[in-house]
């Protein structure tokens, strides 16, 4: 691979999904990329630059999805699953008592380990039986998105951080592979989403799952969605990061969750700013009349 085409790379994929890679990541992107574009035909990597430089490209896609990490597993990190149970499924059944309707967003959600995770624990979660709870997942890859819409795991897959109860309860063995049981699979709603876009039409939400994939990002690509997440989280939601994010000292949209780890609640500031911006608008419309 050339340093051009590497560089024109190295933009292309920051452009279209954030992902912000270190000039010494050239190997990286040789291992994923060759065997694409083999597949696709081409005999390497400055073919393949070629096609994306010519503008729209089935292959467009394909190159994103290729460099992008899908390293998931059920219940990963468990001590985010733990806040849920002891903390903030208490604390929001408590404040959505009249309404008994919960909105969470589990974001970069893979081949939906994740989303599945939160699923199980709010069957388990006593607090809020005959709740209407909806979940959507999204991620950039449509490719992982219909894997996590078949709930079809492999053994190997149901031996990551799933404890066995669960699997007995809630998965279904066929041959080598475990299906997850239809009522787990339809609580989750999967859409294709990228981050960098808008997502406000999403509405809003009591709890958003952002967690392992900001570290891929640049420092105002991180801030900007912080921002924006912030703009969707209702006032008293809760806001879940990755073990190596936070928000500490890079955004003022949240504030960390007193002694839980990993949690964040949204500043008064992104509202007040949202609503100070719509201030102008309302003005002229106030005029008009």
């Amino acid at each position: 691979m050339t340093p051009s085409d590497y560089a024109f790379l190295r933009k292309f994929l920051k452009e279209r999904s954030g992902l912000d890679l270190s000039s010494d990541k050239q190997y990286l992107v040789e291992s994923r990329l060759i065997p694409l574009a083999r597949a696709g035909g081409l005999p390497g990597i400055a073919e393949l630059v070629a096609r994306l430089k010519g503008g729209s490209d089935p292959l467009t896609a394909a190159v994103v999805e290729a460099m992008t990490t899908n390293e998931t597993f059920f219940f990963r990190d468990r001590i985010p699953f733990n806040h849920l149970r002891e903390t903030i499924f208490p604390a929001l059944a408590r404040a959505r008592a009249n309404r008994r309707a919960l909105r969470i967003w589990c974001a970069a959600a893979s081949t939906g380990q994740e989303p599945y995770s939160i699923a199980m624990s709010v069957k388990e979660f006593a607090g809020l039986g005959g709740w209407r709870v909806e979940i959507i997942a999204t991620d950039l890859s449509q490719a992982v998105l219909e894997k996590a819409k078949a709930g079809i795991f492999s053994q190997f897959e149901v031996q990551r951080g799933l404890p066995i109860q669960m699997l007995v309860k809630y998965f279904t063995q066929t041959g080598e592979l475990w299906q997850l049981n239809a009522d787990i699979r339809a609580m989750v709603e999967h859409r294709q989403l990228n981050l960098l876009q808008d997502f406000s039409h999403l509405g809003m939400f009591d709890v958003i799952f952002c967690r392992n994939v900001l570290i891929y990002f640049d420092h105002d690509t991180k801030v900007g969605i912080f921002d924006r997440l912030a703009r969707v989280l209702e006032p008293d939601g809760v806001l879940a990061l990755g073990a190596a994010e936070s928000v500490v000292g890079m955004s003022d949209a949240f504030r960390p969750y007193p002694d839980k780890r990993g949690l964040y609640r949204p500043n008064a500031a992104p509202t007040a700013r949202a609503a100070k911006e719509t201030m102008p608008a309302l003005k002229l419309i106030a005029s008009a009349r």
